[in-house]
């Protein structure tokens, strides 16, 4: 049949995957670090994705196509949803996956001319949000920090400055073909929250983060404290 259906330019796109986050059907995934239209009968063709590409390149196109197949979407995201880990603690689960919670221990008071101990920050396990479980108990009254991979290694002091006395989640929307805002909604909205603070760098790709981090603090219900932070690639903090 010929009907209305997204067509992505793969010349234009920056992988910043905000069109994947934005598609509730699943039906554009990231491939290779590009946008893809994944199956024509997973679109619905609302373009629900075009406002949130910086580039412009996603528009509208008629041609022939497979009918939009709402069955078929449901079973897919119901595939989606079960190859994702949530609970870990059972016989037989990836060890590297197992939750655990770490109380990190404070370090003495030192003598000024003694070099200090880099103490670790990290509070729980694991730290991928794909990988978290939604319901772990590490998240009852959490400030939570969400952060682009990348800004560990960017900015020197992130134990310290961003990670103490936070739970901390880590992702690369340019990297993982997920919808962050699925699961961080449901994280929001089935725990007791307290703040969330989003750490992404300048690059444009990392506004999927942020982007899928305010979807999920708008549809969780809440009110919620929140702050975007954004560090530059040289490490310093520009806002």
């Amino acid at each position: 049949m010929i009907r209305k259906i997204i067509q992505i330019e793969e010349e234009k796109c920056n992988g910043c995957g905000a069109c994947a986050d934005a598609c509730h059907e699943g039906a554009i995934g990231m491939v290779d670090g590009k946008a893809k239209l994944l199956r024509d009968d997973y679109c619905d063709g609302l373009g629900d994705c075009l406002p949130t590409c910086p580039t412009g390149a996603i528009t509208f196109v008629e041609r022939e196509a497979a009918a939009y197949d709402e069955a078929a979407v449901q079973e897919n995201l119901r595939k989606r949803e079960g190859r994702e880990i949530r609970e870990h603690v059972h016989a037989g689960g990836c060890p590297g996956s197992m939750i655990r919670q770490m109380n990190q221990a404070e370090q003495p008071e030192r003598e000024s001319w003694v070099p200090p101990v880099s103490t670790s920050r990290l509070r729980n396990w694991p730290v991928q949000i794909k990988l978290a479980p939604v319901n772990a108990p590490y998240f009852d009254g959490a400030k939570l920090l969400i952060a682009a991979d990348c800004t560990a290694y960017a900015y020197a002091a992130f134990h310290e400055t961003f990670m103490k006395g936070k739970v901390t989640l880590v992702g690369c929307p340019k990297l993982d073909s997920v919808d962050y805002s699925e699961k961080l909604t449901r994280i929001l909205a089935e725990n007791d929250i307290q703040s969330v603070t989003v750490l992404r760098m300048e690059v444009p790709c990392c506004g999927g983060l942020e982007m899928a981090a305010k979807q999920a603090l708008q549809a969780s219900g809440k009110f919620i404290p929140w702050q975007v932070v954004t560090i530059s690639i040289d490490g310093t903090i520009l806002e």
